[in-house]
């Protein structure tokens, strides 16, 4: 018989993915929209855009990469521990194990006797699942996690360059009209494959990424415009 899939399975790429593309979306954009509002030429758009698109892209890899590889650094420490405490006093630990049950409810005889079963089988396993909670499933991955953000944030961000580049007469409206329905779309999406409610998601990353641009074309208006004046 199949294991019954779970979306739990999907937590590692899901959240590297989503988070990629949602910044890939609104800093690009942001970063275009800050530059056109600075009265800048569109081949000054596109050019920002590119630049923001592969330094982002890589700026992403890098960090989920590191973060992630802590992650997974700290739950081989935790594992090396608890092979060792195995080896040394094997009895506290079936006492631990057995004490873990009695607190999930079962009762001190059949929690004594599913400990022992567990760690006749697999006592590492064991502990770690019911002691660490961790799993195969949920275990880190760092480079699968710096794949999926550089990706999905390169993804992300060609949405609002190719409008740069398409759209005709004002860039900076364009953008930030794609951006913020690519956004929507972007979280009902996400939350649509992790199970959680559509448009509360697509509503909070819409708010926050015209949020983003609007601050940023702010900007983009008052440096543009003491440049001009030649403060």
């Amino acid at each position: 018989m199949l294991p019954e899939p779970h979306r739990t399975e999907r937590i590692g790429w899901l959240r590297a993915a989503v988070l990629g593309a949602n910044d890939g979306i609104i800093s690009t954009a942001s970063l275009m929209v800050g530059v056109a509002a600075a009265s800048s030429a569109r081949r000054d758009i596109v050019v920002a855009g590119v630049a923001g698109m592969v330094a982002g892209a890589l700026s992403m890899a890098a960090g989920e990469y590191v973060s992630v590889s802590s992650q997974a650094d700290t739950e081989r420490a935790e594992l090396d521990r608890e092979r060792k405490e195995l080896q040394d006093d094997p009895a506290f630990e079936m006492r631990e194990l057995t004490d873990i049950y009695i607190a999930r409810g079962l009762s001190p005889s059949l929690a004594a006797d599913v400990a022992r079963e567990l760690m006749a089988k697999d006592a590492l396993g064991a502990h770690l699942r019911d002691e660490l909670g961790l799993s195969e499933v949920l275990s880190a991955r760092p480079v699968q996690a710096a794949i999926a953000s550089a990706a999905s944030f390169a993804v992300g961000a060609i949405l609002p360059l190719t409008t740069a580049v398409i759209a005709p007469g004002q860039a900076s409206m364009a953008i930030s009209a794609t951006s913020l329905v690519s956004l929507f779309a972007m979280g009902a999406l996400s939350a649509k494959i992790g199970g959680a409610p559509a448009t509360y998601a697509a509503v909070r990353v819409t708010f926050w990424g015209a949020l983003a641009m609007g601050l940023t074309a702010a900007v983009g208006w008052v440096f543009g415009a003491a440049v001009q004046a030649g403060v």
